[in-house]
């Protein structure tokens, strides 16, 4: 190890450099010069790793010359050679950084080669940590880029034009969302279970000017209310039983950026009273804290239920409502748009299949035909929920209709949904014969036909006597 090392010993002295040089050249590379020059010439060419310069030379100093050695090789370790007792200019130098340490004239030998080892440790030591750091550096940078890919990424990914739809429905949520993006006021979205509050909350963040901050998430449904306090506004340490450090609350996150309240609806009326006063002022207190805070997030709030419903019931506070409802935004249930159900059902076939590792699957026009027929009463969430599975069972490169769930048949109890029950059984019926007809005339005999349908021959034989079709 001790070979890869350059030693530079400066003196007047030739027989004290020869000396250094028998007790040094077995381990290290050694290299002599008589003069503060000559070694500064010795430095400039060589990858000098420790200097160890007498103090009284003519001409130049040890100082003197170790001064300007930190600034031509700043890693190499600078040491003193002294018989003198100069001690305020040695330890001037030393605290300025130009000497590492001092050893006295004559020395012990033990002592010298321990110093000279310690010294050799400290550069390889500076040196590993030198890589270290530029590796660091190097894996910031990539992060970085990294990040504003992802930001890029995201950002692309939320905006208005990324959301599906081109139903009349959607062309006019897209113009109030337009509208909405770059306005300071707090927003109340409205809609159904899985209709996609949250993706057109981060739509709207993301082509506001406030992009560039976070964005946030919240379902106030999802924690108790002593929970959902601390994760808002934060909480002191010793606040509570496991408050064992000071923690941030999403308001404070989300400062100048986006606050996406989901299930607002759900919140206890002490809440209430909280989220208004961050509302109209602006200003927060940690749990436990007495010390107000501000923040300046943009609310967005979104629930499934009927607010004005829940203000007359008294389980939601008016004030609030009136403060939440100034731009309230309906989002469209999937049933009044199924002229998007193809469009988004090929864009959750293309994002199973790539989180399943799948090739792209298609979707075959009855397969189609049942999605469109359907309410989704669970709305976009639910759709995309049935591709998936429909990719995970497909055996081939067609997600056909018989791989459907039971309910998008007809066959499970569709009360509650809107539309007529009886319209929507006679609707797939008539699909049914369809499909039978196309398995039957394709394979030739109905168990070849129940086999394509994923169905048994006696089931078959059932369905076909029930649908008229002996």
């Amino acid at each position: 190890m001790g070979k890869n090392f350059y030693l530079l010993f400066v003196d007047d002295e030739p027989e004290i450099l020869e000396s250094l040089r028998m007790t040094f050249s077995e381990d290290y590379l050694v290299k002599t010069a008589t003069s503060g020059p000559e070694a500064l010439g010795i430095a400039k060419e060589n990858e000098v790793s420790v200097i160890i310069a007498d103090q009284r030379m003519p001409g130049m100093t040890g100082i003197e010359l170790l001064r300007q050695v930190k600034a031509l090789k700043p890693d190499a370790v600078r040491m003193i050679l002294t018989a003198y007792t100069d001690v305020e200019a040695l330890l001037d130098a030393i605290n300025a950084g130009e000497v590492y340490r001092y050893l006295t004239k004559p020395w012990e030998q033990a002592d010298l080669v321990a110093a000279v080892g310690q010294a050799v440790e400290r550069y390889e030591l500076g040196r590993e940590n030198r890589r270290l750091f530029q590796e660091l550096e190097q894996a910031h940078l990539k992060l970085r880029k990294d990040y504003e890919a992802l930001r890029g990424e995201v950002e692309g990914q939320y905006r208005f034009e990324e959301i599906i739809g081109r139903s009349r429905a959607m062309e006019k949520l897209f113009e109030v969302l337009r509208r909405v993006a770059d306005s300071m006021t707090t927003l109340l979205l409205i809609g159904e279970t899985g209709v996609g509050k949250e993706v057109v909350a981060k739509a709207i963040h993301y082509s506001s000017s406030r992009r560039k901050y976070q964005f946030v998430v919240q379902n106030c449904g999802a924690l108790p209310d002593s929970l959902l306090e601390s994760e808002l506004f934060g909480h002191k340490r010793g606040a509570f039983t496991g408050a064992v450090a000071d923690k941030k609350g999403l308001f404070e996150e989300a400062d100048h950026g986006t606050i996406f309240l989901d299930e607002i609806a759900e919140t206890s009326p002490a809440m209430q009273v909280r989220l208004l006063r961050v509302l109209q002022e602006g200003e927060f207190r940690r749990v436990g804290d007495t010390q107000p805070r501000r923040s300046d997030a943009r609310v967005i709030a979104a629930t499934h239920r009927n607010l004005e419903a829940e203000v007359k019931a008294g389980r939601f506070r008016e004030d609030l409502f009136y403060r939440l409802n100034v731009l309230p935004i309906r989002i469209p249930p999937l049933r009044e748009r199924p002229e998007d159900i193809p469009l988004l059902a090929h864009h959750f076939l293309d994002k199973a299949c790539r989180k399943s590792g799948r090739a792209v699957l298609r979707i075959d026009e009855d397969a189609l035909t049942l999605l469109e027929r359907y309410p989704f009463p669970g709305n976009v969430r639910e759709l995309e929920n049935e591709l998936e599975r429909a990719v995970m069972l497909a055996p081939g490169e067609v997600v056909a209709a018989e791989l459907l769930s039971p309910r998008i048949w007809g066959e499970e109890d569709n009360a509650g949904s809107v539309g007529s029950a009886e319209r929507l059984n006679e609707a797939v019926d008539q699909l049914k014969r369809l499909l039978i007809s196309r398995a039957l005339k394709a394979e030739g005999n109905k168990t070849r036909a129940a086999a394509r349908l994923g169905l048994t021959r006696q089931s078959l034989q059932q369905m076909m006597k029930r649908l008229g079709m002996e």
